[in-house]
């Protein structure tokens, strides 16, 4: 690999961890089990891993994904956990979609 190339990886590497630090320090879940909210309202748990996705496509801060609760095709996007009521906790907690990033 050239050189140019290696730099180019390490700036993508270190821009996804300081995003996901980032993110965290919010209070949202991601980089591990996130809860998330589909266009529709729903609430499910998903794990969200910056920069790697095989069951999503990626649009900036959302993801195009299968909602397994309205069973639907759906943008998701983080949600805080310090936002939610422990009603809404629980009901995303009781749905996980499938478990790979």
């Amino acid at each position: 690999m050239a050189k140019k190339s290696v730099t180019r990886l390490v700036l993508i590497v270190a821009g996804l961890v300081a995003g996901t630090v980032v993110a965290r320090r919010l209070g949202y879940g991601v980089g591990g089990n996130a809860v998330v909210r589909c266009r529709e309202g729903h609430l499910f748990t998903t794990i969200w891993i910056p920069g790697a996705s095989l069951k999503a496509v990626r649009l900036g801060w959302g993801r195009l994904q299968y909602c397994p609760v309205g069973r639907h095709w759906s943008v998701v996007t983080p949600v805080r956990a310090a936002d939610l009521t422990e009603a809404e906790r629980q009901e995303a907690a009781a749905h996980h979609d499938i478990r790979i990033p």
